[in-house]
This record gives structure tokens, sequence and C-alpha cells, in this order.
């Protein structure tokens, strides 16, 4: 407020002549103004309740939006991903052939972009064939192409959120975000204690948790990139899958991990940061590496540790990078009029047309230091952070994070050794 506005409002709350208001009488007026903001607040948090989505998610087709998301999924392989991880002599680059996608709801499992026919059912990495026959669905089609279903059986298996092989081509799977928002809602609900459960506000939960639609159109990025790790690698997908982590123990050294974790964010936002100099990256790069050695020492990690948090990164950590890479990737392409969204997103009221991407990329990276309470998925973010250091100190590590025995973390130190 202005020192006129100040004077003003204090002369009101002096004056007692005219019918003023005794200034003793404020703190009834401030609490009862509250109290009226609360009452509105959890009526209008009821009201919208209402309305929220409900299950079962079980519909044998999928909806034009669902459709219009997947489109989009598949634009964005065609127009975007290769910025992110370009190919290279041996290796293709994401995205350059498309990875088709398997989402599912409650009832069905739906398979789309496959080239052609597909066998019956779906393996696991390393694993046995499950389920059985894919059936198109009838009169009804994505991007000019028919699309298929199985229902899923009793016992409510699903593909997961990973990547699976319909035959010899890897598959993304993810749930519809239909189906999710439903089991969030559902799930948050049982979670709450029944006076809270007419009134809390779930769809500003969703909202705060999950995001934009960006975020899922993120999410099946994430699963696209293992299928593409496993598609240029299945050796290395397989062996980090089944990494060595039962005997981990997530809460040793704590307050290491605390120091380590503020130590890698730091140093990626110098490395994103243009006007950071060279030395000033390294050296904060460098800073990261002693404390993961002191963690790592205080920690007392034998070698199947040290193995598990090195594949972790690689496996989660790159896939990470390359969802988060992806946003402001693909704002940048809109901006500059290189990618358009598909037109039947314009539905899609969670749609922001990537104009946040850059901002959220941000968030994410401030995240890192939350991660030492959130067990492995520390590693999605190490390993996301150390690309973000790779792209600064080491162009062209993309071209060798596939060999066999690349580690993310040596890459770093390898980049340090080259002054």
């Amino acid at each position: 407020m202005t020192n006129t506005t100040m004077e003003t409002f204090g002369a009101w709350l002096e004056a007692d002549q005219a019918g003023g208001i005794r200034l003793k009488y404020v703190p009834l007026l401030v609490v009862g103004g509250l109290v009226v903001l609360l009452i509105v607040a959890v009526t209008a948090s009821a009201l919208s309740n209402l309305g929220l989505p409900a299950g079962p998610v079980d519909d044998d087709r999928l909806s034009d939006v669902e459709k219009a998301r997947l489109a989009e999924y598949f634009h964005l392989q065609d127009e975007v991903t290769e910025t992110v991880w370009p190919g290279t002599g041996t290796r293709p680059a994401w995205g350059e052939t498309a990875v088709p996608v398997i989402v599912h709801n409650e009832a069905y499992a739906f398979l789309v972009g496959y080239p052609g026919a597909p066998p019956d059912g779906w393996a696991v990495p390393g694993g046995a064939q499950r389920w059985g026959a894919w059936e198109v669905v009838p009169a009804d089609e994505l991007l000019g192409a028919p699309y298929y279903r199985q229902a899923l059986p009793p016992s409510g298996e699903t593909p997961q959120n990973f990547t699976v092989l319909v035959g010899d081509v890897w598959v993304a799977t993810l749930f519809t975000k239909a189906y999710a928002e439903v089991e969030f809602y559902e799930g948050f609900r049982l979670d709450l204690p029944g006076f809270l459960q007419p009134i809390f506000p779930y769809r500003l939960m969703w909202a705060l948790l999950m995001g934009p639609t960006e975020n899922y159109l993120g999410g099946l990025a994430h699963e696209a990139f293992h299928a593409y790790q496993g598609s240029v690698t299945p050796e290395r997908l397989l062996a980090a899958e089944r990494r060595p982590g039962a005997a981990y123990d997530w809460d040793a050294a704590r307050e290491a991990w605390r120091e380590e974790l503020a130590l890698l964010r730091d140093a990626a936002k110098a490395a994103h940061d243009a006007g950071t100099s060279e030395a000033e990256v390294r050296e904060a790069a460098r800073q990261w590496l002693a404390q993961r050695e002191v963690r790592r020492t205080a920690q007392g990690l034998g070698e199947l540790g040290l193995e598990f948090e090195r594949q972790a990164e690689w496996l989660e950590g790159l896939a990470k990078y390359a969802e988060l890479t992806l946003g402001p990737a693909t704002q940048a392409a809109v901006g500059a009029g290189d990618h358009a969204p598909v037109s039947g997103l314009d539905a899609d009221d969670e749609f922001r047309g990537y104009r946040t991407r850059e901002r959220n990329w941000r968030q994410q990276l401030d995240q890192l230091t939350q991660m030492v309470n959130q067990g492995e998925t520390r590693f999605y973010y190490t390993g996301f952070a150390q690309g973000v250091l790779l792209d600064r100190l080491l162009p062209g590590w993309k071209a060798r994070a596939m060999d066999e025995g690349v580690w993310l973390e040596a890459l770093v130190a390898e980049a340090l050794r080259n002054e």
C-alpha cells in the first residue's frame, strides 16, 4: 500500500464517533471473513466433486480425446524427438522408427501404431508371452489405420507402465489418462477420513500433482524411450531391469545424500545457464562427484550397490531426461512454427499448448533435492541431471550412452579430465 492508503486505512480503523468501527472489533471481522471464505471454498469444492469422473473406466474403444492424445504422441515422434536424442552412424534416432503403444483402462488394453497385424499377446523383457490374440476394434481407427484391443484378464493384470515386446517389436505401455484420473480420485478418497471425502478439492490436487496433458504425453515419451533402449541395446535393458536392488539401504547416509542432491542440482542449473562460465560448471560438477564418493563411503556401498545405482541411472535416468527434455524442445518447436499440435487436442481441457514446458523443466530440476525421501525415484532425477551436465560438458555424449559398460557418472568424470 502507499503511505496515503495506509493513513486512510488507519483512520478508518480508529474512527468511532460517527458510526465508525472500533479497532477492538477488527480481529472478529478478520475471523468472520476467513470463516465466510472457508465456507465458500468448502461449498465450491463439494459442488465440484459432484461432477468428478467415476469408474469403472471399461470402454471397449478409445474416446476421441484419448485418440487425439495418442495422435499427438506419434506426431511428437515424427517432428521433435530426434532433436532430443539424435541418431548415430550405427544407431537410429529416438523416434526415427515410430514406437507403438499399448494403453489400458480397467477392462481393455489397446495396441496402437503397430506395423501390420500384431501376433498374439505381449512379453515383458526377458519374460514369457502373456494374454491372447489382438482383435481389430470394429468400425474405428486412429490416424487412418485400425487399432487393436484385448480384454484384461479377471486377475486385473496389466502391461504396467514400461515397455513390452509384441512379437519382435518394442512397444511403450501406459494407462489411459481417463483411467489414471479416476483411479487417482478413488484412491485419494479412500485414504481420507470420512468427513473430508465429500469436500476435499480433488480436482485441484489432480492438477497440482499430475499437471496438464503435456505431462501425460511426457509419460508416454518416457516409456517410449525405454522401448528405444530395448530396440538398440536389448541386453543392457534386460540387465538394468534385473538390477540387484533388494539389499539397497534407502535410509543410510541421508544427510550425505541431501548434500549430494543439492550439489548436483546446482551443477545442472549452472550447466543449463548459458551465462555461467565453463570453469564454473566444471567446478560445480567436481564438487558433486566428490560428494558422491563421500556419500558412498558413508553409506558403505559395495559393488552390488554401485551396480544398482549406475543401472538405475542409465535405465530410468535417461528415460527421465528424454521425457523432460522433450517438453522445452516442443515448446521451442511450437514457437518457431516447426510443430503444430494435432487439432483433436482442442477438445482436451487440460492441454496447455506446451506454453509452460520450460518452466516445468526448471521445476522438475528443483525437485531433485526432494528425492532423498523418494526411494528409487531419486535415480530418475540424478540420471536426468547428469544428462543436463553432459549436454554442456561433453557434446556428443549420446552417441556413446548406449554402449555396453558406459555409465553417466563416468562420462561426467571423463569430461572433467578433458580440460
